[in-house]
């Protein structure tokens, strides 16, 4: 039966978090250059870029999703 490789020596936690801390860091980079946030053009929240705004409900300055039929939608209790 073939033997498996062992590490000689016992690898120390600050090794390990180190090396996690570098691939995270990585990831986090082309996650940030992939996603990019902007502030919406009339309500100045935060938004995705081609994406409607989650505050107010516009996309390129249209009204494309009506709150007042989400606010209703919360408010309404079902007894």
């Amino acid at each position: 039966m073939p033997k498996h490789p062992v590490p000689k020596k016992k690898t120390a936690k600050s090794t390990t978090k180190r090396r996690y801390s570098a691939f995270e860091k990585k990831v986090q980079k082309k996650l940030a250059d992939r996603i990019h946030v902007v502030k919406c053009a009339d309500c100045g929240a935060a938004k995705m870029v081609h994406h409607v705004c989650p505050e107010c409900g516009k996309y390129k300055g249209r009204q494309v999703v009506d709150q007042a039929k989400k606010i209703d939608k919360i408010t309404t209790v079902k007894a």
